[in-house]
Parts: structure tokens; sequence; C-alpha cells
């Protein structure tokens, strides 16, 4: 997967030059303030003129560690990305590995939790694409994925141990009640699915089967739907009085379409 390419990622600090320490710090002040900026006037407003002017420096002078607005964004990205990917792993980390389900909860909430404390940099991250900005692909899709990736590690090694159910029948026609007439054929998947699936199964060394990697993708959009309905005020302010409880059931919900329950 692709990492940030700046000497600071890959270089340990007491290796580094004193000049290359100083354009490091300097670097991260610049993150710093940006995120800032980010917080108050959004990701489309973001300025390095203005950053420039918190750090105390003339605009040219940032532009010779950060050349333009884009390269800005993108060093926002990896740095959320980053921040969000570590607290997922910490958290599934602190849950036990034969855990599945917990470990599920655990990256939900984590996932949710970050989101709540940081809207705008989850916006940047899930929001509306900024307008004229394309992030780098061989930059940000690594961090981008972290959590995916953490999440289909969760399925892959419940699927491994045995440990996954079966996919759920979807509901007869004439069903009744809710019980359905009779028993329903497993959903099968299509071609053109399968081969995309058989392509992320592959890059991402996994065993689980077709069906059970599709319904993971629906989990992973699911519960970051849920997260963002609830960080962009899409419920509406006064639909529901308990949005913790909310979002345990959807955790449940969810847990229970992976076959984690």
């Amino acid at each position: 997967m692709s990492v940030p390419n700046t000497a600071a990622a890959s270089t340990p600090a007491a290796l580094r030059t004193p000049r290359e320490r100083a354009r490091a710090q300097t670097v991260a002040d610049i993150v710093r303030l940006g995120r800032e900026h980010l917080a108050v006037h959004g990701a489309a407003a973001l300025s390095l003129r203005a950053v420039a002017r918190d750090l105390g420096v003339v605009s040219s002078a940032v532009y010779r560690y950060v050349e333009n607005r884009d390269e800005l964004l993108t060093l926002l990205l990896i740095d959320a990305y980053g921040e969000l990917g570590d607290e997922v792993d910490a958290a599934v980390g602190r849950v036990a590995e034969a855990d599945f389900a917990g470990r599920f909860r655990a990256l939900g909430r984590a996932v949710r939790g970050w989101a709540i404390r940081e809207p705008a940099r989850y916006a940047l991250l899930f929001g509306s694409p900024v307008p004229g900005y394309r992030a780098p692909a061989d930059r940000t899709t690594g961090p981008g994925t972290r959590v995916i990736y953490s999440l289909m590690t969760i399925f892959d090694a419940a699927w491994r141990a045995g440990a996954l159910g079966a996919a759920p029948a979807p509901a007869a026609a004439g069903s009744a009640g809710g019980v359905p007439a009779a028993a329903a054929p497993a959903l099968e998947v299509p071609r053109p699915l399968a081969s995309d699936l058989q392509a992320i199964r592959e890059e991402l060394g996994l065993a689980v089967p077709d069906d059970l990697l599709a319904r993971g993708a629906l989990v992973w959009t699911s519960l970051f739907g849920a997260v963002s309905f609830e960080v962009f005020g899409q419920y509406g302010a006064d639909t529901f009085s308990a949005p913790d409880a909310l979002f345990e059931h959807h955790l449940s919900v969810l847990g229970g379409l992976a076959g984690l329950n």
C-alpha cells in the first residue's frame, strides 16, 4: 500500500540532519494550522496565504515547504487518514483476536468516535469532493484504505476460523408476518461482480468467498453511512434523542448481517 511521500514518513527523527528536522517541524506546523483552518472555514476555502499569516511568515516562505493548496489538502488527507487508521487499529487491537464480533464493534465505535470529535476532517475524507482538487492516488490510497482493510481482515479471520455465519437468505414471496412462506435460495453473485471480488481477494490476500465478501462491502458502506448521517446532521435535530443507542443498534444489525453475531 502507498505511504506518504515525505522524508518524515520514512526517516527516523534521530537520523535526520538539523535542517531536515527543521523542515519536518515546519511542515508539521503548516499541517496543524491547516487543520485549524479546515475546522473554521472548510476545505473549499482553505488558503495557504492564510496559513502563512498564522505561521508568522510571508506566503512565499510557505511555498518552499508546501507548493500549493492542493498539496496542503493532500497532506491533510494523509494526516487524517493516518490518525483515523491509528485509532481504529488501537481499538481493534485491545480486543481478543478470537472475538470477531467484539473487534468489529470496536472498529465501528472508533470510526464514529473520531468522526464526532473531528467533523471537519471526517468531511474532508468522506464528504463532498473539494472543487478543483483530485487526490493523488499514489499517496492517499494506502492511508485511505486502512479502515476497510482492517474490516476485511476481521471478516477473513472469522471465515478462516469457521466463525463467520452463512449469508441470510432473502424473504420469499408470499411471506406473511415476517415469516417466509418457503425457504428462499441464496443470492447469486453476478459474474462481473465476482471478477471484482476476485481482484480484491487477490490484492488483500483474503480467503472469504464472494457472497460474504460482497456482504462485507455492504457492511462497510452501511457503517460509514450511519456515521455520516450523524456527523452531517442528516437525521434531523429532534429525530433521535439517544444517538449512542441508535449507533449500537446499527452495529448489532450490521454484525448480524456480516455473520459475526
